[in-house]
């Protein structure tokens, strides 16, 4: 048996990376049955072409899905498109979400943009823990810092379609030679050019995950009590409100209310927008109350698939068929 980890998915083939060579894999029927989706990222066992296992994630990305990751950086335009912080701090919050470390990179540099926006980025970001990287995919300013970044990881790649996550990746490797395409003038966003997640390797220690751009990032499956936790520099304060519940939009007293002078505008309002969609997902599974029979189980730290209750009784009646035949052979 061979391990490798899936860099590629196309229809219905995976595409294997065993530190050596590559090899198009189908999956086993047993993994099909138990319905056990297949990750870009994912380390799996595989033989002639077959892969057998999956080997337990480290973590995982559902949107868009992607296994095993060291580390996120939301690229986000300084021009063409606007930086937009609400957006920035999706990403953000979704990186929190799934406990992966992030870093911030801000592209385009070379262009016109307000220079007071940096100190805005640092006053706001710098705070909150987080690396911050300029660069400029066309002019190569920056790109030295962005590769000590990648060095000996696989990160995510992650921000709006346009601010040239592509072509950054170009900039590093030419030879990638991946598809970019120009910001709509009219509309000032860019348009998809990646169609897949894919794992590309930058140099012999790093790895990028290319994926489709992240613009339909909403926190709609989340409860609204937990969304602070998404943001530190509101959480901090979360302790000292009055109700354990307190969703710091007008309760009386609240902590984070009375703080809101030490938490920046844009962070507060993304903050409130995410309740808005929590609260909507709260209202749709009020309602629902439908329990999902998983198709498999843990047992002795093994996955394995599920029998369900028609096809079990099935089984028993006819272990019970099979007893009482061989009780009346013995009385014969």
């Amino acid at each position: 048996m061979t391990e490798g980890q899936i860099y590629k998915i196309h229809s219905d083939f995976y595409y294997v990376d065993d530190g050596q060579n590559t090899y198009e894999c189908k999956i086993r029927e047993v993994l099909k049955k138990q319905k056990e989706k297949i990750l870009v990222g994912d380390f799996v066992e595989f033989e002639n072409g077959v892969i057998k296992k999956i080997i337990e994630r480290k973590n995982f990305i559902k949107r868009p899905s992607v296994a095993n990751i060291d580390q996120i950086i939301v690229v986000s335009a300084l021009k063409e498109p606007d930086l937009d912080l609400h957006q920035l701090n999706r990403y953000i919050a979704l990186a929190k979400y799934y406990n992966i470390p992030t870093v911030l990179c801000f592209n385009k540099e070379d262009l016109k943009w307000d220079r007071h926006l940096k100190d805005k980025i640092k006053n706001i970001y710098e705070p909150l823990g987080y690396k911050i990287v300029y660069t400029s995919a066309t002019e190569h300013k920056g790109l030295k810092n962005f590769e000590k970044l990648l060095d000996g990881k696989t990160s995510v790649l992650c921000g709006n379609s346009g601010v040239g996550k592509s072509s950054l990746i170009n900039a590093i490797n030419p030879n990638l030679n991946l598809r970019t395409k120009q910001v709509s003038e009219k509309t000032q966003r860019g348009t998809h050019t990646t169609r897949h997640c894919e794992i590309i390797k930058i140099n012999d220690t790093s790895r990028i995950v290319d994926t489709p751009g992240f613009s339909n990032v909403k926190f709609d499956f989340i409860l609204p009590a937990d969304v602070d936790l998404l943001f530190c520099d509101i959480s901090k304060y979360r302790d000292e409100c009055k109700y354990s519940d307190c969703l710091h939009i007008n309760e009386d007293p609240c902590n984070v209310i009375n703080n809101l002078d030490k938490i920046d505008p844009t962070r507060y309002e993304s903050y409130l927008a995410f309740i808005d969609e929590a609260k909507e997902y709260k209202e749709r599974i009020k309602y629902e109350g439908k329990k999902e029979e998983h198709s498999k189980k843990f047992v002795h730290n093994k996955h394995i698939a599920k029998i369900s209750e028609k096809k079990r009784q099935s089984a028993r009646n006819t272990l019970k068929q099979n007893i009482y035949k061989d009780i009346e052979d013995e009385n014969e």
